[in-house]
């Protein structure tokens, strides 16, 4: 990382002024309809493991291939015969060069689950509103499956024929693994439909301040490490009629209230220090500042407590962990037996399972605590080399599409399918390109949405970049 971190900042765009993101002002051309409707449909089929269906949407996006005049050799539908709800597909558009070497665009087509009940607006209908597209899956990642896609269908309907190939593969399983990951499907039982000399991915992407000036574009320069933990409670349990005060579901409520208290010291690595201290300095302020004083000086715990407020800036700062699930008890009449939580952490490049492990024991501080990681362990994220080739594009392109911005790298503070692509010895970059507000944008959470604009120029400047990659020996 240190090499790649100190490399990379040689080649930022740096710049003392914000873009302004602007609003739709005209209805959308033509291509920009048709790139709606492939939008729109992605989101309005369901993909949620709880009650969707990925197979029903790869085929789908193969018939649009077909429509297009995709042969039939250039598609290729797969799923696991145990899992028939989770297929996905991989699109080839062969290059015309021997010598250069495949690229990879990935992206999952399935979306975390969603409940009508809890929902403003129904979250598998894609709903324009306030300069918005709402709806499950419009920023997790439907947006950039959408830009994969039509950039695709572009290519051809312009008769451009790339040097290298392109392979496009879009799957299930990322945001609900524990009961098949389709990248890991590929890399175990198809790995020629992965193979490539990079690949491009989620990860990415730029941040605006919530007011319609983007501050930054990013590109993914590796990610946190994805792990579970289960904090279980035992006790004989009895009757609740003659309650006593050692009951597993209290000692484990103690242990969460822990939990929550816990914070992780700060942990730089090159790409967060870099990231701090070129966005710091680009913001202009008070939360810049901070930014770029705490890149300096990782004590400066005046600083910390600022940039700490920000819940994106605090998760590229540290290891986190959060209750995500519990259970407890087996009857209404009877003390509990047992009591269970999960608690998803994510870690920082540096640290590792055992050593989050340990700080979560020690900050419960009770042996009769059982704690111990669980479902499914992806591989750790490789980082991906520094590539002029793959740099150099990005930053004339966002100085064209986002005047003003910098191009900046950033670690990705959760976990993308990137992991399965660095044991085949693909280097994967998250792109710039679609926008997010600080809040988060409904991610994983309710009333997701994704910026109209942001989408539309995401739109153009991703298949301009593609096309210069595609163009290379």
């Amino acid at each position: 990382m240190t090499v790649l971190g100190a490399a990379l900042a040689l080649a930022l765009v740096s710049a003392p002024s914000y873009a302004a993101a602007p609003a739709p002002t005209a209805p959308p051309s033509a291509g920009q309809q048709a790139f709606r409707d492939l939008y729109r449909e992605l989101v309005e089929t369901d993909t949620s493991v709880a009650t969707g269906s990925c197979t029903l949407l790869a085929q789908k996006i193969a018939d649009r291939f077909r429509a297009a005049g995709f042969a039939e050799d250039q598609i290729t539908l797969f799923r696991d015969g145990d899992f028939p709800l989770d297929g996905g597909l991989v699109v080839t558009v062969p290059g015309k060069s021997a010598k250069a070497k495949p690229m990879l665009l990935l992206g999952h087509i399935d979306v975390v689950n969603a409940r009508r009940i809890d929902w403003q607006r129904d979250p598998f209908k894609f709903i324009e509103e306030d300069g918005y597209f709402y709806g499950r899956g419009t920023s997790d990642m439907k947006v950039l499956d959408a830009i994969w896609i039509d950039t695709l269908l572009r290519f051809r309907a312009e008769g451009f024929k790339p040097k290298r190939t392109i392979k496009l593969a879009l799957t299930c399983g990322e945001e609900s693994g524990a009961r098949m990951n389709g990248v890991q499907w590929l890399a175990t039982y198809r790995p020629e439909l992965l193979s490539a000399a990079f690949a491009l991915n989620e990860g990415g992407g730029g941040t605006t301040d919530g007011h319609g000036k983007v501050l930054n574009q990013a590109m993914q320069i590796g990610e946190k490490a994805y792990r579970n933990f289960e904090l279980e409670a035992l006790n004989p349990g009895g009757h609740s009629s003659t309650p006593v005060d050692d009951n597993a579901i209290y000692d484990l409520a103690d242990a969460l209230q822990r939990v929550r208290a816990l914070k992780f010291p700060v942990h730089f690595n090159d790409t967060t220090r870099t990231y701090f201290a070129k966005v710091g300095a680009a913001r202009g302020d008070a939360l810049g500042a901070a930014m770029a004083r705490l890149a300096a000086d990782p004590a400066d715990h005046v600083a910390e407590a600022a940039v700490s407020t920000d819940r994106t800036l605090n998760s590229m700062l540290r290891t986190t962990c959060v209750a995500t699930l519990i259970e407890g008890g087996h009857a209404s009449n009877a003390l509990p037996q047992r009591a269970r939580a999960t608690i998803n952490c994510r870690i920082v490049p540096g640290e590792d399972t055992e050593t989050t492990r340990e700080a979560l024991s020690k900050a419960i501080g009770n042996p009769n605590i059982l704690i111990n990681a669980s479902g499914r362990i992806r591989p750790v994220a490789v980082p991906p080399a520094l590539d002029a080739k793959i740099v150099g594009p990005a930053e004339k392109l966002v100085a064209r599409y986002y005047p003003g911005v910098p191009l900046v790298p950033a670690m990705m503070t959760g976990a993308t399918d990137a992991t399965y692509l660095g044991p085949l010895g693909i280097p994967t970059y998250g792109v710039p390109g679609p926008l997010g507000d600080p809040d988060g944008n409904g991610l994983h959470g309710l009333n997701e949405r994704h910026s109209v604009a942001s989408a539309y120029i995401a739109r153009d400047f991703l298949h301009d970049l593609v096309k210069v990659y595609a163009a290379q020996e």
